[in-house]
């Protein structure tokens, strides 16, 4: 039985990702350039922010742990690598 918590924090990302999405969609040919520029600037902020706080940094942290030392890096780099590629 899914928790009624859960189920909230799944659709609260959801429902915000897809209105966000329509808007940019429906609206493209209606929005200044500049901000339209911006919009997509600030986009990209927030997901390479995501990348590097709830991705990469946890990686390193538990590297670390597994006792790979300074090489910790490593297999952040070669999973970021790959998404990349």
């Amino acid at each position: 039985m899914i928790n009624i918590n859960t189920l909230i924090g799944i659709t609260v990302p959801l429902l915000g990702t897809t209105l966000g999405s329509a808007m940019v969609f429906f609206l493209k040919d209606q929005l200044n350039e500049l901000l339209r520029k911006a919009l997509l600037g600030f986009a990209a902020g927030v997901m390479m922010a995501a990348s590097v706080w709830s991705l990469l940094v946890p990686a390193m942290n538990m590297s670390e742990e597994a006792g790979m030392g300074k090489l910790s890096f490593i297999p952040a780099v070669v999973g970021l690598a790959a998404g990349i590629g």
